[in-house]
């Protein structure tokens, strides 16, 4: 009892010391494991730090972002292509029940925020004053969620919980509100914590707190933690303690992110040195206990480190280890101690630590390559993505997304981030921008701004604008480019040397500025691949003339080391040995990256199949980088195991890129095919065009829009037995609209076509939409409409199909395309009519209407129905219906349907009705991977 009370006294007193100082959270919190919930009863010691009258006060409950589908968190989800949550059982579910909350022990009134359920606003009797306190007292029970929503939540050996009590929002330059979108970025204060935290004996308390030994009171444990300036208290409860304590030489880890096997003393010693390098750039450290746990290690992965299969081993376990640790723990820690908003100047926190990142790797594994020994394959040796350094990654990751012009600018609010650019791209420029900045101002400059900054501004709410201030402080040039374009802005830095003048004893060098951003640029001169000679310019907004001595270098480059993320540097090397070529020819297997002092020709297998070529086995050749260039070509002959013909294909297309107007990019480009159509007969093609693509509305939208204009010629062989007519060769102009939107609740598609021959024009409409209801059933209508504005050909050759259509521009990627029997005369691709019965009209030469319409009955199997009008010239107008069902395993992709009753009848009771069955099969790869791809670009 006398214990007790001291522990009381000792409560009182370290709240009532910090009062003044910061708030205060007083918990006492039950759980009932029998039905995932937490008995809370909190007390919160808010102090008005700021110098306004408070009329309100708002509390962060991001506990209640699991009740439903219609929170913020949902609705993120969804954009995100993740149903789990929206679709959750109800016990997965997770949400906060207050019941009462009184301020100075009164009651009061309070709502949670209109759309943002995780939000409360609390309405004060009287106004709060500045440097005035309040005590809030909220009663409530928090229902645990399933733990694969975010990582936390119910998982199977207990519970691990962030985010699960009430915080006070802060209030600088107004409120600073903000829903959990599983972005861990709450942007709490530092606090004063007490928590009194009961739980049955058979589960285990780890904590980022402090904490007392743990009361045993018959089957209940109750464990007391502790802590002063923390922010993020997080609890891990299990049955199994899977946390390992290390005491370093300054702090206290706990962790349970490590190999099981792996050395604990090897672990100690490589906490230490990396505690020591942190120290050496940040200073003093001013905690002394750091809590990392296995979510946080899958949230921030190190890529390029775990994506290689672990059989190939490329790295050892004491360098996968020590990075694994190094990157949660600087993150962790910098998170800990600088409390700055994420969600707007999330660019900080991610520039410190992926700079750091790289300084680590720089001082102790200089050597380690990207793909680490597997570069040194006899297969993967010759790519030159063997020869990147592991730092080599940043500028590399940048310049893959910056070539689509996919990256944003760094100070985009982190919900609206892509995911590809929050979870990568953006931190990889971010820390790049540190590097851009050691090499301009130089790394005692840098380091000395860092470590001011963070010991001025550890444990206090700080922004860039801090930075850039003792940044200025400390430099004498110039630096506002760093901070207006390279960071509010997503402008290409793109230099090129655009002549080199020799004369008797000098070189003169021009460099040419690209682009619309203007930045320091560091010329060097090459000798035997050593750099000789290195200098920075600024002001280069348009051309700049420099000497160099001649004679001293074999070649002289722009950004030889990487310094500065680039839009484009194959144009940065100058050789000044003259050869034929600048750049000599280099043929490379596959794909691979860039390689700047060569003209690289790309060749790989090929495969194809159709029924009357049969496998064809080939080579593709192009120039295509695994970075995006603006001149593409492909050749790719191919040989036809079954036809015994030579064929293939070919493609050149220049992308022309805008980042001013409403289109994203315009392909100006030219296709060639030639392929077996029929057994023993042979189409060509040839097809020039021009596609303009749109912009979304922000990258975090998945739809595409887009205007194409082709002409397409087309030249069939034909039996020595037939007369060659205007269907054996035939030219059509074709524009089309194309609009798609995968929304993975409310997928909307349509297009719209007109084509122009010789002999028929004509105009088509095809609208799709799918829908999942709110029981997860799936909804799926099509409508087409097509009509003939005038038509003089003859057959059917050119007119729209009910069940097939003919194909006549040789778009689709039918194996069979000329069957009326057999497997391949099954297949099924849905257009035009999308009919999947064979009826006794197949073709309309006037016009045509169809609706095609599914349910979904269980999972998978859906129940389609189909209606069509069609009316062909002197003939009445046909009505057509169908039905059956649908086994939709992927869609678009892999489908099965089965007929049941048409205008033909009972189709299942017909005879030969397996060869009724259609289905649906793509093997282009493109198709696949823009179907799995989807939220993530």
């Amino acid at each position: 009892m006398k214990k007790q009370v001291y522990i009381l006294f000792f409560i009182l007193l370290y709240s009532g010391f910090n009062l003044a100082q910061q708030n205060a959270i007083n918990i006492k919190a039950t759980l009932n494991v029998e039905e995932d919930k937490l008995m809370i009863q909190q007390e919160i010691v808010y102090t008005n730090t700021s110098n306004q009258e408070l009329n309100h006060i708002f509390l962060h409950n991001w506990g209640n972002a699991f009740k439903d589908r219609k929170t913020p968190l949902s609705k993120r989800f969804i954009q995100d292509f993740r149903k789990d949550l929206y679709f959750a059982n109800q016990k997965d579910l997770g949400f906060s029940d207050i019941k009462n909350i009184t301020i100075n022990f009164n009651n009061i009134i309070y709502k949670e925020l209109e759309n943002k359920e995780d939000i409360l606003q609390l309405f004060l009797d009287k106004p709060l004053k500045p440097k005035e306190s309040t005590r809030i007292n909220v009663t409530y029970i928090l229902k645990i969620p399933n733990s694969k929503f975010t990582g936390y939540g119910k998982y199977n050996n207990g519970y691990r919980l962030r985010y699960w009590y009430l915080t006070p929002a802060i209030y600088k330059d107004g409120w600073q509100l903000m829903s959990n979108l599983n972005l861990n970025d709450l942007f709490e204060d530092y606090t004063t914590f007490n928590i009194q935290f009961k739980l049955p004996n058979y589960l285990n308390l780890t904590s980022s707190l402090k904490q007392q030994k743990p009361n045993i009171d018959g089957v209940y444990t109750t464990y007391n933690l502790y802590g002063k300036n923390q922010k993020d208290v997080i609890l891990d409860i299990q049955r199994k303690n899977t946390f390992k304590k290390f005491h370093t030489d300054s702090h206290e880890i706990q962790t349970d992110i490590l190999q099981e096997d792996f050395n604990e003393n090897i672990t100690k010693v490589i906490l230490n040195r990396e505690l020591s390098f942190l120290t050496s750039y940040l200073g003093v450290l001013p905690t002394d206990k750091i809590f990392i746990d296995e979510v946080m290690r899958k949230q921030n992965p190190i890529y390029g480190l775990t994506q290689l299969p672990n059989f190939i081993r490329p790295f050892s376990d004491v360098f996968k280890q020590d990075l694994t640790l190094f990157k949660v723990l600087s993150k962790k820690y910098l998170q800990q101690t600088l409390l700055i908003n994420e969600r707007k100047d999330y660019w900080l926190i991610d520039g410190l630590q992926n700079y750091l990142m790289i300084e680590y790797v720089n001082k102790f594994y200089p050597e380690i390559k990207l793909l680490g020994k597997a570069s040194n394959s006899w297969f993967l040796k010759r790519f030159n993505i063997s020869k990147l350094k592991f730092n080599e990654k940043y500028p590399f990751v940048y310049q893959f997304t910056a070539r689509r012009f996919l990256d944003q600018a760094l100070n985009t609010p982190a919900d609206s981030l892509s995911n590809f650019n929050r979870r990568i791209v953006s931190k990889y420029k971010a820390g790049l921008g540190f590097t851009y900045l050691k090499g301009f101002l130089s790394e005692a400059i840098l380091n000395k701004s860092i470590k001011e900054f963070y010991q001025k501004n550890k444990l206090k709410v700080t922004n860039d604008s801090d930075f850039k201030n003792i940044l200025t402080k400390n430099t004498s040039k110039d630096i506002s480019w760093f901070f207006k374009d390279f960071i509010k802005t997503n402008k290409k830095i793109d230099y090129t040397i655009d002549k080199v003048k020799e004369t008797n004893d000098s070189l003169k060098v021009t460099i040419k500025n690209k682009r619309n951003i203007t930045t320091p640029i560091a010329l060097y001169g090459i000798k035997n691949k050593e750099i000789k000679y290195k200098e920075w310019f600024t002001n280069v907004s348009d051309t700049l003339t420099t000497t160099l001595p001649k004679g001293k270098f074999d070649q002289i480059a722009l950004n030889y080391e990487n310094i500065y993320p680039e839009y484009n540097t194959l144009d940065n090397y100058y050789n000044v040995k003259r050869k034929l070529f600048n750049k000599p020819l280099k043929f490379s297997l596959i794909k691979d990256v860039k390689a700047p002092n060569y003209n690289q020709i790309f060749y790989q297998p090929s495969f194809g199949y159709n029924f009357y070529d049969g496998l064809i086995l080939g080579v593709k050749l192009h120039n295509k980088p695994i970075i995006k260039r603006n001149l593409e070509f492909k050749i790719s002959p191919g040989y036809a195991t079954r036809s015994k013909m030579i064929n293939g294909s070919f493609s050149v297309a220049f992308n022309q890129f805008f980042e001013e107007t409403n289109i994203y990019k315009i392909a100006y480009g030219i296709t060639g095919n030639t392929l077996q159509y029929a057994p023993e007969l042979s189409y060509s093609s040839l097809i020039p065009y021009v596609d303009i693509q749109f912009k979304r509305k922000s990258l975090r939208d998945a739809s595409t829009e887009n205007l194409r204009a082709k002409i397409v010629h087309i030249n069939k062989e034909i039996s020595p037995l037939e007369t060659k007519t205007d269907q054996d060769n035939y030219n059509v102009f074709s524009l089309s609209y194309n609009y798609i939107n995968p929304d993975i609740i409310d997928e909307t598609r349509y297009s719209f076509t007109g084509e122009v021959a010789k002999n028929f024009s004509k105009i088509s409409a095809d609208y799709r939409f799918r829908k999942l209801t709110t029981s997860d059933t799936q909804l799926d209508f099509r409508v087409f409409a097509g009509v003939f504005l005038h038509n003089k050909s003859e057959g059917d050759y050119f007119s729209f199909g009910l069940d097939r259509a003919n194909d006549y521009l040789f778009e689709l990627n039918y194996y069979g395309r000329s069957e009326s029997s057999g497997i391949f005369s099954q297949q099924y691709i849905i257009t035009e009519g999308g009919f999947k019965s064979v009826l006794p009209t197949r073709f309309a030469n006037q016009y045509m209407l169809s609706l095609n319409s599914s349910i979904g009955l269980w999972r998978w199997v859906e129940f389609y129905n189909d209606v069509a009008f069609l009316k062909n010239k002197d003939q009445y107008l046909f009505f057509g219906y169908e039905n059956g069902i649908r086994l939709n395993f992927i869609h678009n992709i892999f489908e099965i349907y089965l007929p049941l009753y048409s205008n033909n009848g009972w189709e299942v009771s017909q005879e030969a009705y397996p060869q009724k069955i259609r289905f649906t099969f793509t093997g282009d790869l493109g198709s696949i991977y823009n179907f799995f791809r989807r939220g993530f670009l």
